[in-house]
């Protein structure tokens, strides 16, 4: 049996040495936690995804007390862009979230393992992968593309 070692590429950095269009989708995130609505997890999370033509759609979680109707942040950004421009591809998606106490995480959030498959489903759709942003007050981390955190996942491309 031969053990296999993966190993994500995943960059950590700070705000100031992100490109000024990467800067922007992050501070788009960051506002749309303002915009979340968590009243059961009280955990407010904001996503931007840019597409190719330089729109940015928002997106922000909204719960519901009939779990599981709520919406990640994530996949409410993804499927407007989905339903507003069917054949734009997305390029670049950034999450930041805020604590209960309403402070923004220390630490970067990533996305959880629905949000996961539906990013790398529409990496698959366009065929080209996404540059991730991940939002903490102590740094961003930065990956290319979801297989980065999903490194088997479940498709073809």
């Amino acid at each position: 049996m031969k053990q296999l070692q993966i190993t994500p590429a995943i960059y950590e950095c700070q705000m100031d040495e992100l490109t000024t269009e990467e800067q922007v989708v992050l501070r788009v995130a960051i506002e749309q936690t303002a915009h979340s609505y968590a009243p059961y997890s009280h955990f407010h999370v904001g996503a931007a995804l840019m597409l190719e033509d330089k729109t940015v759609i928002r997106g922000c979680n909204q719960e519901n007390a009939a779990f599981p109707a709520g919406l990640c942040a994530e996949r409410s950004a993804i499927f407007a862009a989905g339903a507003q421009y069917p054949t734009v591809a997305p390029v670049m998606l950034a999450i930041a979230a805020r604590n209960p106490k309403g402070e923004l995480t220390e630490e970067p959030v990533s996305p959880c393992g629905t949000c996961r498959q539906v990013i790398i489903e529409t990496e698959t759709r366009f065929s080209h992968p996404m540059r991730i942003l991940l939002y903490g007050q102590r740094c961003v981390y930065v990956m290319d593309g979801i297989r980065q955190l999903m490194p088997l996942s479940f498709t073809e491309f």
